[in-house]
């Protein structure tokens, strides 16, 4: 059920995209290619995001001046494999970027060792047990899991983690439809996965 779900989730997130003519794309991922990435990087995508890439993936397009991701398309196939990594080790290298310069430490982890780099090392221990994130687009994210679908889209940068879409369609519409309203009081999206949804309960706090 929940695979038929995030099938039919994904292949509407795809044509919502689509629909915005904004991006040409290749044919989407084979089962073949989604079983080496998800070997050779160690995780397994979800439902609904399997079914948006199994659709078509996007092409980049050339960036605009000072734009930070100059190829926000993840390019899960033949592609820049140093931008690749780059995207797919943000989360916890944001979060360690946090943890050196800004005396960011999560509660679970214990008492902070007073050593910077004996911190960086224990945080970098405890990050790998967090649930992986996945790249959607640039610094937007989803929660890797294979019988899993309709997470929350997350957008971080450091330990700034905000919702940026109640699932994947709603994602691609409030991402690249110029037509989208403004949020509704109904808009409540709930972070589905541990440490990740801390960050978001500490930013919404903080805001």
């Amino acid at each position: 059920m929940i695979r038929t779900e995030g099938a039919a989730l994904g292949a509407e997130a795809a044509l919502r995209l689509a629909g915005t003519g904004l991006y040409a794309f290749e044919p989407g991922l084979t089962d073949a290619e989604f079983e080496r990435i998800e070997r050779e990087y160690g995780f397994e995508f979800a439902a609904d995001h399997r079914a948006f890439l199994a659709a078509g993936l996007p092409v980049n397009v050339p960036p605009e001046e000072g734009q930070t991701w100059l190829k926000p398309w993840p390019e899960w196939r033949g592609g820049d494999l140093e931008s690749l990594r780059r995207q797919l080790d943000w989360p916890v290298e944001s979060v360690l970027l946090d943890v050196e310069h800004s005396g960011f430490w999560h509660a679970s982890w214990g008492e902070r060792p007073a050593s910077r780099a004996v911190a960086l090392e224990r945080a970098r221990q405890q990050l790998a047990e967090a649930p992986v994130l996945v790249p959607v687009y640039a610094h937007r994210y989803l929660p890797a899991g294979r019988d899993t679908s309709g997470h929350p889209v997350l957008s971080l940068w450091q330990t700034d983690v905000i919702h940026y879409g109640l699932d994947l369609v709603d994602y691609t519409h409030r991402e690249f439809d110029e037509t989208r309203g403004e949020t509704g009081k109904g808009w409540n999206p709930r972070a589905t996965v541990p440490f990740w949804r801390d960050l978001l309960a500490r930013y919404e706090k903080d805001s």
